[in-house]
Parts: structure tokens; C-alpha cells; sequence
């Protein structure tokens, strides 16, 4: 893996792109420092690779699809909890 200097690469960039094609890695430098690597694109991954790549990693429990209690759908619903806050409790007691 000889290093292409800036100039060398732009003159002969197709050569260059047929040799990355063809699976080489080159390094491209400015003033013998390498500033850049031209790499092969690794081709994109099928859907049949990604199916089943978390197997084993995440748990569903066997209740997950019974009713909610009626107190957590209330709180998931929007209905207002019947607890009373800090602020809510002091603003009752302060009534005259």
C-alpha cells in the first residue's frame, strides 16, 4: 500500500477507483503525510441478515398482553389522579 500523493491522485483517479473496485486500499498524501484512504464500499446489508439479529437479547413477558389495571389505564387515559399534590394539599388547608 505505496501512498498516491494529491496530484498523483487527481491525474489518475479512475486508475485508482479500478484498483478500490478491485478490493485495494489506497492512501492518499500531501507532502508524504497520508490524508485520506480510499476505500471499497462494502455492499449494503440484505434484510435477510438483519432478521433475528437481536434473538436472545430482549425478554417479552408471557402477561404482556392481558388488561391493565384500571388505575394505570385511568393514568395512561388522561383521567385526573385523585392524589393530591404538595401545592394542591397547602392551597386546600390556606381556605378560609
Amino acid at each position: 500500500m505505496q501512498p498516491v500523493n494529491v496530484h498523483a491522485a487527481k491525474t489518475h483517479l479512475s486508475r485508482l477507483l479500478q484498483r478500490v473496485a478491485q478490493g485495494e486500499v489506497i492512501v492518499i498524501a500531501k507532502a508524504g503525510r497520508p490524508i485520506a484512504r480510499l476505500v471499497p464500499v462494502s455492499p449494503p446489508r440484505a434484510l435477510a441478515d438483519l432478521l433475528g439479529i437481536d434473538r436472545g437479547r430482549l425478554r417479552i413477558a408471557k402477561d404482556f398482553n392481558t388488561p391493565l389495571p384500571d388505575k394505570v389505564l385511568s393514568a395512561f387515559e388522561g383521567a385526573p389522579s385523585r392524589r393530591r399534590t404538595k401545592a394542591r394539599r397547602s392551597a386546600h388547608r390556606q381556605r378560609p
